[in-house]
This record gives structure tokens, sequence and C-alpha cells, in this order.
């Protein structure tokens, strides 16, 4: 389906038309498989200023530099926040799934972000205007706390990426990256390709491709076809560096 470009919602996010109070319902519902949202005890009335989109592989939510508009709460699927630089180049910084809110610039009152937004998974969010969530978060202190936690968690990955992108081999890197992307699928069996995940850990194909054959023959995961599957996740997490568990840690703690 093509992406919609209306006024009413950005690039790379094809939004249901607003609705009724019955629509609002079905929203609280969603809502619930977001874990910012599902602690939020007035939900229903909450879920009154969001509206349902969804996320295609390769959709684009922010680009650097531009004013956001909307944050998008995942309820299935997986967003990058990829650092692009002047040459062409990308390198994946952090990852945003149903754990979390993409936008947290916005909670602390920036209204661009330095990252592209592209969604590494298909899924579903709800979304809410940037004005909507500023107001929210004045005169709701668990909103604005749960969403504090979950930058400082985001903040923790963006910087053990980092740490983790200059230190440690590829082969551990993308370990590291498929257990990251594991726990927001919930599933074993996903879409990727070597094209994005060069783009992803900022290396060329070749290089994904050798790494990937060493973690597949370990037995640890099977890549074919575009697809990843993971088989033995005991042996990706023994594969990967300890970034993994530090930023799963962080994340085990909100």
């Amino acid at each position: 389906m093509p992406i919609s470009h209306s006024s009413h919602a950005p690039p790379g996010a094809r939004a249901s038309a607003p609705g009724t109070d019955e629509d609002s319902r079905e929203h609280a519902r969603r809502a619930q498989s977001n874990d910012i949202l599902a602690a939020l005890p007035d939900l229903d009335q909450f879920a009154g200023k969001m509206q349902p989109v969804t996320l295609e592989i390769g959709d684009v939510l922010y680009e650097p530099e531009q004013g956001i508009e909307h944050v998008y709460f995942p309820t299935a699927g997986v967003i990058s926040l990829l650092t692009a630089f002047g040459d062409g180049a990308t390198v994946e910084a952090g990852v945003i799934g149903r754990e979390g809110m993409l936008g947290t610039a916005v909670v602390m009152g920036a209204k661009t972000t330095p990252h592209q937004a592209l969604v590494q998974a298909e899924g579903h969010a709800l979304r809410m205007a940037a004005r909507d969530l500023k107001t929210e978060v004045e005169k709701d202190g668990l909103l604005l706390d749960l969403l504090l936690r979950f930058t400082n968690a985001l903040f923790t990955q963006v910087a053990q990426t980092a740490g983790c992108n200059r230190a440690h081999p590829l082969e551990q890197r993308l370990a590291r990256w498929l257990l990251l992307t594991h726990d927001r699928v919930q599933q074993n069996e996903f879409a990727i390709t070597q094209d994005f995940l060069s783009r992803m850990l900022g290396v060329r194909r070749a290089g994904v491709s050798v790494a990937a054959n060493t973690l597949r023959e370990m037995r640890a995961i099977d890549y074919r076809r575009g697809k990843v599957i993971v088989l033995d996740r005991s042996g990706l997490e023994n594969a990967s560096c300890e970034c993994y568990s530090v930023v799963k840690a962080e994340y085990d703690r909100l």
C-alpha cells in the first residue's frame, strides 16, 4: 500500500482517520501493548488524543534536524535511530520497540532530533501530536516519570552502542544487534537484508556476510533469503560482547 502524505500524516506513517468514542476505547486496548502506555491508570482519556498508524520496513518517521510534530508509541515492530554522515553513510545509534516512545527529545524540551528514525521491523504504533504530549506531561507526573526513566535507558543504549561500534569485533556487534531486535520483535524469525544490516552497523555488506556466516556456523542463527532465524538464543548471547547485557539490565529496571 502506498504511504499517505496528507497534511495530517507525515511521510512514513499511514494513519487511520479520527473516529468515535468507540475508536478511542479501541486505541486504549491497543495501547496495552506498549509498556509506557499500559502503566497509565487514565489510559482511556489519554488514548483519545492518539491515532493508530501502520509501520512498514523502511518508513522514515523523522529526519535529522527537522521539527518533531508527532511522537510514536510502538505497539509492535522496531524503530531504529540512525546517525547519518555527510558522505551518506549511516550507523545505528539505538532501537525502540514496544517498551518505549519515539520522540523523547520533546520531553526534554527540544524541538528537533539529530537522528533519522527508520522502521526496522514492521508493526504498529499510536501517534500523538508533540504539543499534546507536552500538555499531558505538564499535568501527569506519572507519565513524566515513565518517559524520563525510558529516556535514561535509551541514553544508556545509545552511549553503549557508540562504544561498542568503536571497540568490539563485528561478529560481537552483530550478535548484540540481533539480540536487541529479537527482544523487540518477540519472534524467532524476522526479515532483514545484508544491505540493511550494513547500514545499521556502518560496515560493508561483505563484512556483514562474513559475520553472519560465523554466527550461522555456530548454529546460533540461520540466515537466508533476507530472513534471520534465531536458533540458539543462549549461543547468540555468548557470541555477543558485554554491551548487550549492560543495555538489557538498564531496560529491565524500567
